[in-house]
């Protein structure tokens, strides 16, 4: 994996699903496997980026409206691809992102109701080419992630997205089961409200078969690298 040819696998899903759990958990199983493994997250994964995510999650930016929230995704977005992701890929790594275009196509387009050609134009001129490999994402009905989430955060309070109301956020499960049967090629929907462990099994057998050369052989040739 040194060629040039690494993997891109994003992780999608509600609140308190447990991405960051099981990019972690994950990582440590490529790592042991031999595999150069880089941990991202969105918003953020790049200084520029790192900055825009506080002003996005604090609630700094809401008061501006979704689609001016949309267009700050974005720009942290394009500098997370430029700096940090394509080099990644282009050394041979393999990239695990905590978040990434589809929660932007859900939180701002599906419950933010702006218009699908905006969001995919802003999405389209944010990655740039790089299309992830790989989605996975992460199945829990929506009141169950949000107690989880916020016993997580028992002594924060909730993020602006943290917030809102229960209708909202099981609108936005369906939304990534929605884009998951759409791209069924890219996208793996999991059921977070298994054991921790055979989760991660799971995951772990997706991305193992997307690392084997038959699984290479069918992913579109250089995909990620435009």
């Amino acid at each position: 994996m040194s060629s040039g040819t690494g993997l891109f696998v994003t992780f999608e899903g509600g609140e308190g699903a447990g991405k960051s759990t099981q990019i972690r958990r994950l990582a440590e199983a490529l790592k042991g496997e031999g595999h150069d493994v880089l941990m991202t997250r969105e918003p953020g994964g790049s200084p520029g980026a790192e900055a825009v995510r506080h002003v996005l999650l604090s609630g700094a930016a809401e008061a501006f409206g979704t689609r001016m929230e949309a267009i700050l995704f974005a720009a942290a977005r394009n500098d997370h691809v430029e700096e940090v992701i394509r080099p990644a890929l282009a050394a041979g790594k393999v990239v695990l992102c905590d978040r990434f275009m589809d929660s932007s196509r859900v939180y701002q387009g599906i419950t933010g109701n702006l218009e699908p050609d905006f969001i995919e134009t802003l999405q389209r001129i944010a990655i740039n080419g790089v299309m992830p490999d790989c989605t996975v994402i992460l199945d829990i009905p929506a009141k169950v992630g949000l107690e989880r989430a916020q016993k997580r955060a028992a002594a924060d309070a909730p993020d602006r997205f943290e917030k809102e109301r229960l209708e909202t956020h099981e609108k936005r499960r369906e939304a990534f089961l929605d884009i998951a049967a759409r791209e069924p090629e890219r996208c793996h929907v999991v059921n977070a409200m298994q054991t921790e462990e055979a989760i991660a099994a799971e995951i772990l057998a997706i991305v193992k078969q997307l690392l084997s050369p038959a699984g290479r052989a069918r992913m579109p040739e250089a995909a990620h690298h435009e």
